[in-house]
């Protein structure tokens, strides 16, 4: 299961931010075809955000045939295969490390200081 995270600052759509971790989570094998995800109070309630911006989340990617929704069970993965482009996948990780580079940064934490510890946590 994916922990949905939303940023403020990232200047993209709350409901959009949920798309792309829900298509970035299947691409990556986290969420798997048949998996249910939170219902929309739940995930609403969780994310602390309008039950609309969830809804318009799941709602779109039941257009893209992404997630199926069953009336009274749920909402679940479809069996649609995602791969994200290689150019995407760059983007959003050159994107993840300048955020997080200048927040890093800003607490007068050096590259090293940086590496160590991401080295440190995927030992774990």
């Amino acid at each position: 299961m994916v922990q949905f995270i939303l940023d403020p600052k990232a200047g993209v759509p709350f409901y959009r931010q949920i798309i792309d971790q829900i298509k970035f989570g299947i691409a990556s094998g986290s969420l798997t075809a048949g998996e249910q995800l939170p219902t929309v109070r739940a995930l609403a309630v969780e994310l602390k955000v309008n039950l609309n911006t969830v809804t318009k989340a799941y709602k779109e990617l039941e257009i893209q045939n992404i997630l199926e929704t069953q009336q009274g069970t749920g909402t679940f993965i479809g069996k649609t295969v995602i791969k994200i482009p290689e150019k995407e996948r760059s983007k959003k990780l050159q994107d993840i490390c300048n955020e997080f580079s200048t927040i890093a940064f800003s607490y007068g934490f050096s590259a090293d200081d940086i590496i160590n510890e991401l080295q440190k946590k995927n030992r774990k």
